[in-house]
């Protein structure tokens, strides 16, 4: 029998070992999902940076605005697909299956976006991100207008900029780490 690869090259703590709040964040997120993603476990290594990236994470991710929480992971699974982040892509996707009710297109959306079953406004949108993930220094004001032209404020401009650095920052991260995503996520929202 083989021993299951580690879910991180640093050390994860164990669950006694973390500070209350975020071992009780973890069980919350147990309940509700049914298992720990190893997200959580891996960032529990630095506490203070643990506690900061799920409230920066919450505070762009669950916030009501004009991004459905789909097009918010839309955005997750093309970048993180830019940046060879499997965790993300993974996780994120399965996500994204769940919120969109469609098991079909987090694999889209990461492969070729542009070929994806999805509207002009999203492509656009997911446009926008890339060249934010990609070539962050070359957004213009074209950028804004075309985004405009599809319904988009600038709060929304705002938002899909946001998402994409924080998961920049997310992708970067799980590489380093080495981490590797919960099995669970595979089969999530495809049935």
């Amino acid at each position: 029998m083989t021993q299951a690869p580690a879910v991180s090259r640093f050390p994860v703590p164990e669950l006694a070992d973390m500070p209350d709040d975020i071992r009780a964040r973890i069980l919350a997120v147990q309940e509700k999902s049914g298992f720990i993603p190893n997200v959580f476990l891996v960032l529990a290594h630095r506490p203070d940076e643990f506690r900061a990236f799920f409230a920066y994470h919450d505070a762009l991710m669950d916030k009501p605005g004009n991004l459905t929480k789909a097009e918010r992971e839309m955005i997750v699974v093309a970048t993180s697909n830019l940046n060879q982040c499997q965790y993300c892509v993974i996780a994120h996707g399965a996500i994204l299956r769940i919120r969109a009710k469609d098991p079909l297109i987090a694999d889209q959306v990461a492969v070729n976006y542009r070929k994806a079953d999805i509207t002009d406004r999203q492509k656009a949108m997911l446009d926008f991100a890339v060249r934010v993930s990609t070539e962050a220094y070359k957004v213009s004001e074209s950028d804004f207008a075309t985004l405009k032209s599809h319904g988009f404020t600038e709060e929304d401009v705002w938002d899909i900029a946001a998402i994409t650095a924080f998961f920049g920052l997310s992708n970067r991260l799980a590489n380093v780490t080495s981490m590797r995503p919960n099995a669970e996520f595979y089969s999530m929202g495809r049935g």
